[in-house]
């Protein structure tokens, strides 16, 4: 357990609400690995928000039903698709596929950016991807790593189990404007060292899975490295691999 996992084990108490069943959520990392330290884009969130007001955070949210219906360019890496069906009652490709897919359009959505592969003639797209099609840009997701995942302990007024993943930013095949700003979710984006992002203001979970970018990059960035996983069990915050 890194020092940062023995920080969020004791600083986080007991929770006192009920249990919820956490939902499918993901998340996305962008990095610059083109300068000689890589710099990973976060976003800061509007302090009016009553989850995580004013924190930076990575773009990401919630899986949609839409999400299901996304044609894509490009398929999941193997050993992605394989650890994002671990620790799962009911493992299935189109459930890793959704996911990865939920995280494009996170990212899109929070920051104006389109993930994916210029075509000469984009397929049909369902509502909310309107902007892919309009652009000439397919999603793909073999260019996406599955950097972590975690989950919100019991007791938390809202709990996801978050999938962290990562893209390159050449992955960046278009870009639409106007998207963050004062009265937007993400009202600042910047690119940052990952040793500087670790010092803003962040969430726990934030904080750890960016140590845990680091070892990846350190480590050659290769899709079959371990997948680290977080999650309370008995009231102790146990970090495993998958």
């Amino acid at each position: 357990m890194t020092d940062a996992a023995e920080q969020l084990t004791r600083a986080e108490p007991p929770g006192r609400l009920p249990a919820l069943r956490p939902k499918d959520a993901a998340t996305i990392i962008l990095i610059d690995r083109s300068v000689a330290e890589p710099k990973v884009l976060m976003g800061r969130r509007h302090d009016a928000h009553k989850f995580m007001p004013g924190k930076f955070v990575f773009p990401g949210g919630r899986v949609d039903v839409e999400d299901r219906y996304v044609p894509v360019a490009g398929r999941l890496d193997p050993n992605v698709e394989h650890r994002l069906m671990q620790r799962l009652r009911r493992p299935s490709r189109i459930r890793a596929r959704v996911l990865a897919v939920a995280a494009i359009r996170e990212a899109f959505e929070e920051t104006g950016l389109l993930l994916g592969t210029k075509v000469s003639s984009a397929p049909k797209l369902p509502d909310g991807w309107h902007a892919f099609a309009d652009a000439g840009v397919q999603p793909s997701l073999d260019e996406l790593h599955f950097i972590a995942r975690a989950i919100t302990p019991p007791g938390r007024p809202r709990r996801f189990d978050t999938r962290f993943f990562a893209a390159d930013a050449r992955a960046i095949a278009h870009r639409i404007e106007g998207i963050i700003g004062p009265d937007a979710e993400l009202v600042e984006l910047t690119w940052v060292p990952i040793a500087a992002a670790r010092k803003l203001d962040l969430p726990r979970i934030t904080q750890i899975v960016l140590g845990d970018l680091e070892t990846r990059i350190a480590g050659g960035f290769g899709h079959e490295l371990p997948v680290p996983y977080y999650r309370s069990v008995n009231r102790r915050f146990v970090r495993e691999l998958l």
